[in-house]
């Protein structure tokens, strides 16, 4: 055997409990990759027996058969003989084994690590540089400039790592999901990851949850990790995936049923026989889009088509000991859900979700008719295939299949196309099998293996800004101004081998299954469903090595964070709560409908300061609507007069000593985990958050920084709430579990009324909110 591999993490990385495995990457696989296997860190072993012991205590406790993400969110309970178990009702205090950060969150969160004073994590963790690299010409060019631009963020992410114990993916690895699920996601493994689609590891059988940064730091400070217990949303799947139908197309379906936050406060659990029928990135795909329904995650049973791709990356051994503990690995017989779902695979026909919001879901066969009734540009302007959640090797080659048939029929896209690969090893393997040749030949432009255009990391100028136009993708989100930051982009989410046929064709007004195409020499001819290998024959090129192993002792290693800095800042404790409650908080703006975290924190530009709190809190809240005078980033500010930009009043407000409150409507801070989106809001002098509802989240991240999300008892009070309120928050002397808190909320014309308002925090998380952070609440439990 060849050298350990130390890629999965047990629930005690620090002592091999009874029952560890250590496992071995063949010294055939390493010579095939030829490079470093030391992504896998030592003393992280694989421990299914710990898993196993922990459900039997849990099974018996319960006295009842358990559902898959049961079994493994329970088997990661830190004390599974005493935790109090309700779905949907009471926290967990769990031990996940590993935590993965993306280069814009591991900012704050390595940050936040810093101001810990801890020496080394506690648990593997990574770093991934991936979103920091703007589309612009093509992967070559563009990486080496986003290299150069953010090269003091690479520098600060890269020695933060030596030092404090943390892998680090350098730019150019790729997309941190897609690294995710080719090294470090196995059946039954617990990670958390500080992105929202962190759940893509699901399709390996894996619970992978998106949290806040500091919620990272809990677990890489070895705390134990709190989540509400989730309910089960289960979707039984029956049937066979066939033709133009593929598994985004699940999920586009599942969030049309759903909607943005119908999975909130839910793991979905794939099952049934359909499953089968779906290879182990589909599965992820499937897995990856479950955020958008505001799903805590999404989970497949291992399967076959697991072990094939655990095998194919590498990690065969993993797979053999995944197949001893099978019954481990899905759902108990008889296991009940909160809700069930049917989709029979055999009639589910291809999707199109869009614009604007990724639950308005239409068969791709209607969507050009529906498209004309409601006046949305009907010509694709531009295609564009990858990111986290469809670029996997299967996802390039369907995509290739289907431009091979327009090439020879001497056809080329209509729209502009661009291509982005997973990570450097499905770039050098698509490479090497020809994929990104018929790709280019087609029109298409292969990006760096970075979220790009999916994220707003795009330098689009085949428009102007106001431009009404429509562009189909094979992303996960499509909210206004996510992409190119225009307003006016009509942004449609589908898979890429539509996307593909789409771009060729030049219209939304084109179904695949049914249409034709005019070649060059006026031949009528329709497309075959396109075709494409699950994974590579020749097993895959892993590219070049892109990954850093830390230190066994990085205590000497320096983090310099220079005062003059523009991108990087060193974070100053917020401070604590007074002790008494809090009066005259004046309303900083009251939000109307859609308010997700891009409204709060805008990403594209933006994410440069993602290191610096003070000049990112220049955009805060300048992407929502004032239900004043429905403007963006135009608010009146109380102490002048005057109207200004949402963060110059709330700065003028602190600096004046005023505290505020924001006022919000249904599902607020849905999307992102971006925990920029509740640190702003806390540094420029907010105090509370008080909506209909909340996206899970964005509620935790801003219990973590000390602010107060509250929900009105009654939605409508939402109406009764004026732009020139004054609102005292009354109860928080007593403030308790389950116990509402109450508003008094004074009019300009003198009059007053009563508002209750419930809050969802446990005790653990009132002294969060009474040290005035989470991470200040760390420090103190230090002394």
């Amino acid at each position: 055997p060849g050298p350990l591999l130390e890629l999965v993490s047990s629930f005690t990385n620090l002592a091999l409990g009874h029952g560890a495995r250590r496992l071995h990457v063949s010294a055939a696989y390493r010579a095939k990759a030829n490079v470093s296997m030391s992504r896998f860190e030592p003393s992280s072993f694989i421990n299914y027996e710990k898993l196993q012991s922990n459900v039997d205590i849990v099974r018996k406790r319960l006295n009842r058969p358990l559902t898959l993400s049961e079994k493994i969110v329970y088997g990661h309970l830190d004390d599974p003989h005493n935790q109090d178990i309700d779905r949907g009702r009471t926290y967990l205090r769990l031990r996940p084994d590993r935590v993965a950060m993306q280069d814009a969150t591991a900012q704050m969160a390595m940050l936040q690590f810093i101001s810990s004073g801890l020496p080394r994590v506690a648990v593997p963790s990574t770093i991934h540089c991936d979103h920091l690299i703007e589309a612009q010409i093509g992967g070559v060019k563009d990486l080496a400039r986003a290299k150069e631009v953010n090269q003091e963020v690479y520098n600060f992410l890269s020695s933060a790592g030596a030092k404090y114990g943390v892998g680090f993916w350098k730019p150019g690895s790729g997309i941190i999901h897609q690294i995710i699920l080719e090294n470090y996601a196995y059946p039954g493994v617990m990670l958390i990851g500080t992105d929202s689609h962190t759940p893509n590891g699901g399709g390996l059988g894996s619970i992978c949850i998106g949290v806040g940064g500091a919620d990272a730091v809990d677990v890489m400070a070895g705390i134990p990790w709190e989540l509400k217990c989730p309910k089960v949303i289960g979707v039984k799947l029956t049937g066979t995936l066939s033709g133009w139908t593929s598994p985004k197309d699940v999920i586009l379906k599942v969030a049309g049923i759903l909607t943005v936050k119908g999975g909130t406060g839910a793991i979905v659990e794939y099952h049934g026989p359909g499953v089968d029928s779906i290879s182990c990135t589909g599965m992820a795909t499937i897995c990856n889009m479950g955020a958008e329904i505001g799903a805590t995650t999404s989970v497949f049973p291992y399967n076959h088509r697991m072990r094939t791709y655990l095998e194919k990356t590498g990690r065969g051994q993993i797979a053999a000991l995944a197949d001893e503990y099978s019954d481990l690995l899905v759902p108990d017989e008889g296991c009940e859900y909160d809700q069930l779902i049917e989709l029979n695979l055999d009639e589910l026909k291809p999707h199109i979700n869009g614009p604007f919001t990724p639950d308005l879901a239409h068969p791709v066969s209607d969507v050009g008719a529906v498209a004309e009734q409601n006046g949305w540009p009907l010509e694709v302007k531009v295609g564009l295939i990858g990111s986290c959640t469809n670029s996997s090797y299967e996802d390039m080659g369907r995509a290739a299949s289907v431009a091979k048939q327009a090439l020879d029929k001497g056809l080329k896209c209509k729209a502009q196309f661009t291509v982005t690969p997973g990570s450097e090893q499905i770039r050098a393997t698509i490479e090497r099998d020809g994929y990104s040749k018929i790709l280019g030949d087609v029109g298409g432009v292969v990006l760096a293996n970075a979220c790009g255009p999916c994220i707003g990391q795009w330098d689009r100028r085949d428009v102007k800004k106001g431009e009404k136009n429509t562009i189909v993708t094979s992303f996960n989100r499509n909210f206004t101004a996510r992409n190119d930051a225009n307003p006016a982009t009509h942004a449609f989410v589908t898979s890429p081998e539509i996307v593909t046929a789409l771009a060729i064709a030049g219209t939304l007004n084109f179904n695949p299954e049914t249409d034709f195409l005019t070649a060059p020499n006026g031949e009528k001819f329709k497309l075959d469903p396109p075709n494409g290998d699950e994974l590579p024959a020749k097993d895959f090129d892993p590219g070049q090595d892109t990954y850093q192993h830390p230190p066994a002792d990085g205590s000497s290693m320096k983090v310099d964070v220079s005062p003059q800095s523009n991108r990087l800042q060193l974070l100053e404790p917020f401070d604590k709560w007074s002790g008494k409650d809090l009066e005259d908080l004046r309303v900083l703006i009251k939000v109307k409908g859609k308010c997700t975290t891009d409204h709060i924190s805008a990403a594209g530009p933006w994410l440069k300061f993602r290191g610096h709190l003070d000049n990112i809190s220049n955009n805060m809240l300048i992407g929502a609507v004032n239900s004043e005078n429905d403007a963006v980033n135009k608010i009146k500010n109380h102490l002048t007069g005057e109207y200004g930009g949402v963060p110059d009043v709330a700065r003028h407000y602190k600096a004046n000593s005023v505290s505020w409150v924001v006022v919000g409507d249904d599902n607020y801070g849905e999307g992102s985990s971006r925990e920029h989106a509740a640190l702003e809001p806390r540094h420029l002098g907010g105090r509370a958050i008080i909506v209909k509802s909340f996206a899970r989240i964005h509620e935790t991240n801003l219990k973590k920084q000390g602010l107060l999300p509250l929900t009105f008892s009654n939605p409508s009070d939402y109406d009764k709430i004026r732009p020139d309120d004054k609102i005292s928050i009354r109860g928080l002397e007593t403030f308790t579990p389950g116990k509402p808190l109450s508003a008094v909320v004074k009019h300009s014309d003198g009059s007053e009324e009563t508002l209750e308002l419930n809050h969802s925090f446990n005790e653990t998380q009132i002294e969060w909110f009474k040290a005035g952070s989470a991470l200040n609440r760390m420090k103190e439990l230090q002394h």
